[in-house]
C-alpha cells in the first residue's frame, strides 16, 4: 500500500487569522520565541498497492479541483510507501 499524502497552506499574501490567534496564544504561554505561525490542511490517501503515475496524476487533478482553492491556497503534494 502507498500513502499519498496533501498538504494545504494559505497562499503567503493571504491573511491567516488561525495562524495569527495559535501565535498569540504562544506567547501568552511562555513560548516567545515563535516568530510566526500559519495553519493548513493535511490529507493523507491510502491506495491500494503501489502509487503509479496514472494514480498520483488523479489526485493531483483532485488536488486542483477539490483539496485546494487555487486562488487562496497552495498544496504540495508527496508518496509515502508502506515502509514508512
Amino acid at each position: 500500500m502507498a500513502r499519498v499524502v496533501v498538504d494545504v497552506m494559505l497562499k503567503p499574501e493571504i491573511l491567516d487569522p488561525q495562524g495569527k490567534a495559535v501565535h498569540g496564544a504562544f506567547g501568552r504561554l511562555g513560548f516567545s520565541r515563535v516568530a510566526d505561525v500559519r495553519q493548513g490542511k493535511r490529507f493523507e490517501i491510502t491506495l491500494d498497492g503501489e502509487a503509479t503515475e496514472e494514480q498520483v496524476a488523479e489526485i493531483r487533478k483532485a488536488a486542483d479541483t477539490l483539496l485546494a482553492n487555487p486562488v487562496i491556497e497552495d498544496y504540495t503534494l508527496h508518496v509515502e510507501s508502506d515502509e514508512q
